[in-house]
């Protein structure tokens, strides 16, 4: 029933969706579906659910701890493309219907909460094994919130650009990220070579 829900919902929109269409999709009747999964907004916020528990549990999965920190943050990176290739409908109603339905944004939000930590735990995790000095909670969750950005906005490349492979968008990813970032957890940090002029 979810299956056929997430289907119809991507190529729909939650507002044009319609419980006979799922019903016919999931092949039982649309009784059954209101029975099992209730109205169709909580049908929308279980299909949200389930495909936030999934993303959020592959890319924990994939970032072994005892793994160094480039390779657990390529594995995570992997991870998280792999489920965008295999799941697009899910991905679609999560990060393009869900957030423009104020119902349901929160809930989304809420997902991205906890990729943003996990980010966040790995990067700490590479400072540490690197014997760099910890910036504070607050500098590593504002640069996983630089990361997770970027990974949604190539997740969404990826859904318009079908022929695309999710393996070369983990590396296109990488290779941006960890050019830079390796240099940041070792301790090295840019500076503006002349002095920033103050905002006016």
């Amino acid at each position: 029933m979810l299956d056929a829900a997430t289907a119809v919902f991507s190529e729909r929109g939650f507002h044009a969706a319609s419980m006979d269409e799922i019903a016919e999709r999931a092949g039982i009747s649309k009784p059954m579906v209101y029975l099992y999964l209730g109205s169709k907004g909580e049908l929308f916020s279980a299909c949200i659910r389930r495909a936030g528990g999934q993303l959020t549990e592959a890319i924990s999965a994939a970032a072994e701890p005892d793994l160094p920190a480039e390779q657990q943050l390529w594995a995570a990176v992997q991870a998280f493309f792999a489920f965008v290739g295999e799941h697009r409908d899910a991905w679609a109603v999560m990060f393009r219907q869900a957030r423009g339905e104020g119902e349901f944004a929160g809930e989304v939000a809420g997902i991205r909460r906890l990729v943003v930590d996990n980010v966040a735990d790995l990067f700490a995790r590479a400072i540490h094994s690197a014997g760099a000095v910890d910036p504070g909670p607050d500098e590593l969750r504002a640069l996983a919130h630089a990361l997770v950005g970027t990974g949604e906005s190539m997740a969404e490349w990826l859904l318009d650009h079908p022929d695309e492979k999710p393996e070369t968008a983990a590396t296109r990813l990488m290779n941006m990220l960890w050019m830079g970032l390796g240099s940041l957890i070792r301790g090295e940090v840019w500076r503006s070579p002349v002095p920033v002029p103050p905002v006016r």
